[in-house]
């Protein structure tokens, strides 16, 4: 709840919602059934479409709990659900036969006659898949009466747009139900016949190689391009992320659409945009497939994700008769810092922090500190044009981020 609350504050037009099974992150922290319809009215109250993601691959003898799921979810009233596998779409015909159907990415719609057969099927809407070029995706578009949707920034895996077996293979655990345990990002080794047991490491440099490790998808250059082509929804991906980079990169794509909308004639990608996109977790960013294939500009040599700022609490209230607020804190901080508040449409202000009144959950007293920890709320002085749900963060003055954190493409 708390994600889609910042989904909607960021400026989201519509969020998709996992319940607790069918989707495809079965190790997030799902809604549940009894959760869904204060969902629903948070979102459709602020004028936000809301999709259920229904787009795993269930087998045989999971059809049964599949009915009896789609027969709870029939009476909420979701915008569209999200489907991937065709005897899905047959059953939610059935049982839903008036619901808004989305296909998923992980149909992999990757050329105009795939398309056109899901528009036959009623289908009201295409997620195209991400390894399409930008022609591709121009001459489908061209050929649909229906909207397509492009995924424009997240992660990418080694696989057409998720349907993975590394995982089932390595862990057990099925990508295609939701539980990919990402063995794409592991470090691996070679092993020579005669020499069993001695691992020997494929060396580029320092960091290792990380063989199936791609950097993230980053179209926000590319949008004129992608509007142009015709189309009619951008999406973004966040597997398993926090609301840092939920805020960060929905602030960026928000800003730079309604820039474009404004005066398309002189539209240009603000570099603060870019900038601002580094500060969440990424692994390097590369624009794909979208125009051709990426080559060696598509790997990432590091094993983990970097960003430039770190999340240290999020804004519950604002009192604006004494200027402070209420925060969540997420990770440590302490008096004398010099912090970030960041909100929509590119808010951002620098402040050091100030006096620190740590908010005891017994009783809601308070009493000063210096320091204060993840899980604890507090009341502290804040920037006049503070607002619930903004951000504060802490720049990592010993975080350098690489070149690669800008898009590139071959």
């Amino acid at each position: 709840m708390e994600k889609l609350k910042i989904a909607i504050h960021y400026g989201a037009d519509a969020v998709y919602l996992g319940g607790e099974q069918f989707g495809l992150r079965a190790m997030a922290g799902n809604f549940s059934s009894d959760e869904f319809p204060a969902a629903l009215d948070l979102c459709h109250r602020h004028g936000v479409k809301a999709y259920l993601t229904v787009n795993s691959y269930p087998d045989d003898h999971q059809l049964g709990l599949l009915e009896r799921y789609l027969q709870r979810m029939a009476p909420l009233p979701f915008d569209a659900y999200i489907v991937a596998d065709p005897g899905v779409l047959r059953m939610v015909r059935r049982i839903s036969p008036q619901r808004e159907l989305h296909l998923s990415t992980q149909a992999n719609t990757i050329n105009r006659e795939s398309a056109l057969f899901w528009q036959d099927q009623g289908v009201s809407r295409i997620n195209l898949a991400r390894e399409m070029t930008l022609d591709g995706i121009r001459t489908t578009a061209k050929a649909l009466t229906i909207p397509c949707e492009v995924f424009v920034h997240g992660a990418l895996c080694i696989a057409y747009s998720g349907r993975c077996l590394l995982s089932s293979a390595l862990t057990g655990r099925s990508a295609n139900q939701g539980a990919c345990t990402q063995p794409c990002r592991w470090r691996y080794s070679l092993q020579e016949e005669s020499r069993p047991g001695v691992y020997l490491p494929i060396e580029e440099d320092h960091h290792g190689t990380f063989i199936f490790n791609s950097k993230d998808l980053c179209l926000l250059e590319q949008l004129p391009e992608l509007i142009s082509a015709g189309v009619g929804a951008l999406k973004i991906e966040g597997r398993m992320k926090g609301v840092h980079y939920l805020a960060g990169v929905l602030r960026v794509y928000r800003t730079a659409l309604d820039a474009y909308a404004r005066d398309p004639l002189h539209y240009s990608t603000d570099p603060a945009w870019l900038e601002e996109l580094a500060t969440v977790s990424n692994r390097g960013y590369t624009t794909g497939f979208l125009f051709g294939d990426p080559r060696d500009v598509g790997q990432s040599y590091q094993a983990g994700y970097q960003r430039s700022h770190q999340l240290v609490g999020v804004v519950e209230s604002v009192d604006p008769d004494n200027g402070t607020g209420l925060v969540a804190v997420r990770n440590r901080f302490r008096t004398g810092d010099l912090l970030e508040l960041i909100g929509p449409a590119m808010k951002q202000l620098t402040f050091t922090a100030g006096e620190l009144q740590l908010q005891h959950p017994d009783d809601d007293t308070l009493s000063a500190t210096e320091v204060v920890h993840p899980n604890q709320r507090l009341i502290m002085p804040l920037p006049a044009a503070a607002a619930p749900d903004d951000l504060l963060r802490l720049p990592q003055t010993d975080c350098t981020l690489p070149p690669e954190v800008r898009p590139s493409h071959g």
